[in-house]
Order: structure tokens, then sequence, then C-alpha cells
């Protein structure tokens, strides 16, 4: 379905970005259990919520998955901001867009640096970037940083680790201008669509190596924060997506929410107590928070009735 983004940027930072066409990408499906998937493994590799995964279809998370067994799966999102050409990564809601040519070329979730701490801050920055090389089999020099960690930890410190397969950045890197990032694979993909590096953007093996070939060095690229995107429909229906504040940069992420939708003239066809849910669940998934025609009708007729009284 073909939406329009109503809402692109809500914090100071990201002032310069303006809302442009997009669309609802993803939706309803089915997957297919693979040997060796555990319900956390498929969240990573669709980018889903695993616990949301686990209700939709009345699992039991103790018990291991079938082979072959079916799920129902909800892959929907907004796209959170079109370019012409680049990379797009929302820290909210785990995922890389990258487009060419103004459409959409690939879609997949990443993971991403961990929650704020107060004796480290491991968060993924935010701001533009550039692809500035692409490395096959790389190296991993150890920043330093991470190194007096795996001293504090009492952990063998590591200043460079040789390709292969105990090499964190797996066997694909994209060397971004962001200083110490890196968009690279990952060897322990159950990490991905988490919050759970040290700042780089991990990458499943399986998108990554396609992903790896397809883009160039000096591509663009964008890390924007949007945990709230609001879309209107071609038939007139709002739909709502939140995630977590996870790097705690909203005061009142229900605010945000009420003067985005506030901003677009959409209030008077949204209904409140629906945006209050999908705030609360904070599930990821774009939800239709439209007013009910039966409640359309309601309101008009106790306008008309306050006229009367008048």
């Amino acid at each position: 379905m073909k939406m329009f983004l109503l809402a692109a940027a809500v914090f100071f930072f990201l002032s310069s970005q303006s809302p442009q066409a997009s669309m609802l990408v993803g939706g309803e499906s089915v997957y297919t259990v693979r040997k060796g998937d555990t319900v956390e493994l498929i969240g990573a590799r669709l980018g889903v919520n695993w616990k949301q995964i686990v209700r939709e279809n009345r699992l039991d998370p103790q018990k291991p998955l079938k082979k072959g067994t079916t799920l129902r799966v909800n892959t929907r999102r907004i796209v959170p901001l079109v370019v012409e050409d680049g990379i797009i990564i929302n820290i909210p809601d785990r995922t890389l867009y990258y487009f060419k040519a103004g459409q959409i070329d690939t879609i997949f979730p990443v993971a991403l640096g961990m929650v704020p701490r107060k004796d480290a801050d491991w968060t993924t920055p935010l701001g533009k970037f550039t692809v500035l090389r692409k490395e096959k089999n790389p190296a991993w020099y150890v920043p330093k940083s991470i190194q007096s960690e795996m001293e504090a930890e009492g952990k063998p410190v590591e200043t460079v680790v040789p390709p292969g397969p105990d090499n964190p950045l797996g066997r694909y890197a994209l060397k971004t201008s962001l200083a110490g990032i890196l968009i690279h694979e990952t060897i322990r993909p159950q990490s991905v669509y988490h919050f759970r590096s040290h700042g780089c953007i991990r990458v499943m093996p399986e998108h990554m190596e396609k992903f790896f070939d397809r883009v160039a060095v000096n591509t663009p690229g964008e890390l924007v924060y949007l945990p709230v995107k609001v879309a209107l429909s071609d038939d007139g229906r709002v739909f709502l997506e939140a995630h977590g504040d996870f790097y705690k940069k909203i005061k009142d992420l229900r605010a945000a929410a009420k003067a985005v939708i506030e901003a677009q003239g959409l209030s008077g066809i949204v209904d409140w107590e629906k945006v209050e849910k999908v705030l609360k669940d904070r599930d990821g998934i774009p939800r239709d928070v439209t007013i009910t025609q039966e409640m359309t009708y309601q309101a008009r007729r106790d306008t008309r009735g306050q006229r009367r009284t008048d």
C-alpha cells in the first residue's frame, strides 16, 4: 500500500530533513522454520520482536521449534525517510533502508550500539556519513576503549583480531566517515534487531553478503532517530508506528506523537485512545489509528446538538 510520510522529524538535529513521499513496506506473511532456528533468530532475521512472534503464534518459548513449522509474522513498517540514493538507518526501529534512484533497493534489520549506561556510552552516533571503503575478510583493530573494557572484565586484551571465524567483523565490512563506525557482518546473528554493539552497525550474514556487492564506495548515508512515524494511506486511514525511546532522547513520547499528528492536521480523524494504545505497546508495527465512522457520526451529532443548545 502506497503511503505518504507525514512526519520525518521531531527533533532539532533532524530539522534539515523534510517530509517526503514514502510507503508502507512488508506486511502479514508466513515464515517456515528452518533447521537451527530459534524464535529470537527468526526475529533477528525478519526485524520483528521475537516476543510478538511468540504471542501471535501462541508458542511456548521454552520449547524448540520444529523444522517446517509455519509461523505468522508481521514485518510491516513505515519508511522513515526517502532519499534519491543512499543509506538511511533509523535507530529506534533498528532497520537499514538502501535507496537507488529514489526507490527502495534493500531493507534489512541491524544491531546497534548498546543503550546508555552510567559507566559507558556505546550508543551509535547520529548524523550523515559516507562509505569510505569496502573490505573483504577484514582484520579488526580493537579500539582502545574496547581494550580497556576487556581489561576491566578480566578478559585477554587483544589489539588485532585477524580474519577468520572468530573475527567479530565477519567476512564483510564497510568503513564509514563516522569515527570508529563500521557497517559489518556479524558472527553473532542473534544480536541483530537489538542494541548490543559498541556503536557499529551489525548485519546478518545473509543480508550483508548481498548488500556488500550492491553498495558502492562514496555512497552517502545518515543515521536518524525517529521513534514515532505517522502516515496517511491513499484511502484516508492514519497509521502510527511507535518504538521505544532507547537512547532517551525524548522527554515525552506521547507529546511528540501528539505534536506530529496535530502538525499534519490529522487530529480530527484520529482516535486518541488507539494512539495511546500504540504508544503503550510500542511494538514497532504500524497500526491503524483512524477514528471509526460511528465515532465520526456521533461527533457530528454532538456538534449539532451543541449548536441547537447555543
